[in-house]
């Protein structure tokens, strides 16, 4: 049953990503992984007792006046975002709970969304929506196969360290693959970055500075009080 509810976060998480970027979000995605990693340690919190200082409480609030910024200034909530951030926090909690190996449980997710997806396919293909043999080419129809196995892979290991290192860990991990979501959002598909938006995620960053040095600074003092 884990491995079912796992299974539906990460599609949902996956299928809202795919759509976010055709459909000109980059910039946003980008926010939701940013967001991600203070929703982690939220998480963590709430169902596995992790304790947090006082750093880290308030590396939580500014990330969260960031995204009230961004919301009233958006004029309405960066659903998309907190989408992503959401799905992908809870998928990473129930691996960390679930007894199943990275990659069996990886197999057990796919065989339970095996059957829906491949309805799903077959009747986007019967509707003239699909993406495989749609006067692409075979060259397309190949990357959407290696797509999914490129996606694979980063899964893999996440499972795999989910559960061998505390959650809030986790989180501080999760900070290179948006920041190149913003850059490529930016500068590649030129979407816009004006200054509002720039103030919201300002606040995420300074956010996720705090709980990095933070735990930076606690991760040596242990080191220190190790070897004394």
């Amino acid at each position: 049953m884990d491995a079912a509810l796992s299974g539906v976060f990460i599609t949902v998480n996956w299928g809202l990503y795919i759509w976010a970027v055709n459909a000109g979000h980059v910039v946003e995605t980008s926010l939701g992984y940013f967001i991600n990693p203070l929703l982690n340690v939220l998480l963590g919190v709430v169902f596995l007792r992790e304790r947090l200082r006082a750093m880290q409480w308030l590396s939580v609030a500014i990330a969260a006046a960031g995204v009230v910024w961004l919301t009233l200034h958006h004029g309405s909530v960066p659903w998309i975002a907190l989408a992503l951030a959401t799905s992908f926090a809870m998928y990473g909690l129930i691996r960390k709970l679930a007894a199943v190996d990275s990659i069996a449980g990886l197999g057990v997710e796919s065989a339970y969304l095996f059957l829906p997806v491949l309805a799903l396919l077959l009747w986007s293909e019967a509707h003239g929506t699909g993406g495989f043999g749609a006067g692409y080419g075979a060259w397309a129809s190949l990357l959407l196969v290696l797509g999914g196995v490129v996606t694979a892979l980063p899964l893999v290991g996440f499972a795999y360290a989910v559960r061998r290192i505390p959650l809030t860990t986790v989180g501080l991990m999760q900070y290179i693959a948006p920041t190149m979501q913003l850059l490529i959002g930016v500068l590649v598909f030129h979407e816009p970055f004006g200054r509002d938006r720039a103030i919201g995620f300002a606040c995420i960053w300074i956010a996720l500075a705090i709980f990095a040095i933070d735990s930076v600074v606690r991760q040596r003092r242990q080191a220190v009080l190790a070897k004394a």
